[in-house]
């Protein structure tokens, strides 16, 4: 990305650093809920408040970033994600969180999360990781794609002064989830790239007080800097947003063979994976295509990864779409294991037999939900509790 179109871009993005009523609740009344009343939301959460904080717009996260190349005249290329960005002195990258000031690349979001929350560990989603456990959410402003379907649009594509957010360092994340008895920290909700330090200063924490990590990512990062974390990680949930590249670009604003490369790069470091899929009327929903991807994981990833299948709601730029009718949903999901894949979920479909987990052997249910309410769990030390056929996970 060259200069001009970096200038251009922050022109347009100047005219959005408000956040309207909406963004102010998403991100700060319901992250504030979470942080200073963990008990507020019933099974979500029953610790007392910890160093209890409001929401405040504007807080500064800004850090030297290790992410970063010096170029000449004072540039410096972001080396984080694909799109590497060159920044000349107090430009930022096209995520908004990263800038070049006085010739350093710095981010803007370390320890300043806007969301701060406890949850299901089933909502990530991740159905094959502590079933009926929760899991502490962290995330900042800021993300590398530009997705005309985003549903955290207001936090994610946004710049970080126009958000209400905490001052929360690492160390404080784990002293909260601690306190708050969760098992895992989730980097989720907004986009875990966009604020990369700040996950691998609280990865590692985490793992030293025994906690899980857990990742949901669109995958667009490159290799070196998802390297540095693969050690912590324990599981991570990969937005497969199409198996189109001409998709990638249109509704994105990205491409897709990075994402896959993180995926192969997860697998052979042998971290727990799960894939989401959002299918959207008209756009991603062709059962060919659909075929291809899964062909694709089953034969570069595995049978076992689980796949799921999300419904997409109108919202942000295709508002104009229906949602994706459950019978298009049901033929993708029969694709999906007529290619070959054996743990195939429906998601945002409440009471479909697809929130279940199923033995791929012997046809028992293992895992049945409704919704994110575990109902019933028969597994046996990881395995079907009627055949014993081995059922891939973090059980333990």
């Amino acid at each position: 990305m060259n200069d001009d179109k970096i200038k251009d871009f922050h022109d347009q993005e100047n005219h959005v650093v408000d956040p309207d009523r909406r963004a102010f609740l998403k991100a700060g009344a319901v992250g504030a809920c979470a942080l200073c009343f963990p008990g507020l939301f019933g099974v979500f959460g029953s610790a007392p408040p910890v160093q209890a904080q409001t929401a405040r717009r504007g807080l500064p996260g800004n850090r030297r970033s290790p992410w970063f190349r010096n170029l000449s005249g004072g540039s410096v290329q972001c080396t984080l994600c694909p799109l590497e960005c060159r920044l000349a002195p107090g430009q930022r990258g096209r995520c908004r969180v990263r800038e070049n000031r006085d010739g350093t690349g710095y981010t803007l979001v370390y320890g300043n999360p806007v969301l701060v929350q406890t949850d299901p560990v089933e909502r990530k989603p991740f159905f094959h990781v502590l079933p009926g456990s929760r899991a502490l959410s962290v995330s900042t402003a800021g993300c590398p794609l530009h997705c005309s379907f985003c549903e955290v649009w207001d936090m994610a594509l946004a710049p970080p002064e126009g958000q209400y957010s905490y001052e929360l360092p690492p160390a404080e994340v784990i002293d909260h989830a601690e306190r708050t008895g969760v098992e895992a920290i989730s980097f989720a909700f907004g986009e875990p790239v966009a604020f990369w330090e700040y996950t691998c200063d609280t990865a590692a924490e985490a793992r030293r007080a025994g906690l899980l990590n857990l990742v949901h990512t669109s995958g667009y990062i490159n290799r070196e800097p998802l390297g540095r974390i693969a050690g912590h990680l324990d599981a991570v949930n990969v937005d497969l947003k199409s198996f189109d590249p001409a998709f990638y670009r249109s509704f994105c604003d990205g491409e897709l063979d990075p994402v896959l490369e993180t995926l192969l790069f997860l697998r052979r470091e042998n971290v727990h994976l799960e894939i989401t899929n959002l299918l959207i009327p008209t756009l991603n929903d062709d059962m060919a295509m659909i075929r291809r991807m899964c062909t694709w994981i089953r034969d570069n990833l595995g049978p076992d990864v689980p796949l799921h299948f999300a419904r997409f709601y109108p919202l942000y730029k295709l508002s104009n779409l229906p949602p994706t009718p459950v019978a298009t949903i049901d033929r993708a999901r029969a694709t999906a294991y007529d290619a070959g894949l054996n743990h195939v979920y429906v998601s945002r479909v409440t009471g479909h037999e697809g929130e279940s987990t199923w033995c791929p052997s012997c046809g028992d249910v293992v895992i049945r939900r409704l919704g994110f309410v575990i109902e019933e769990n028969l597994l046996d030390a990881g395995r079907c509790g009627a055949c014993g056929t081995p059922i891939p996970g973090r059980w333990t």
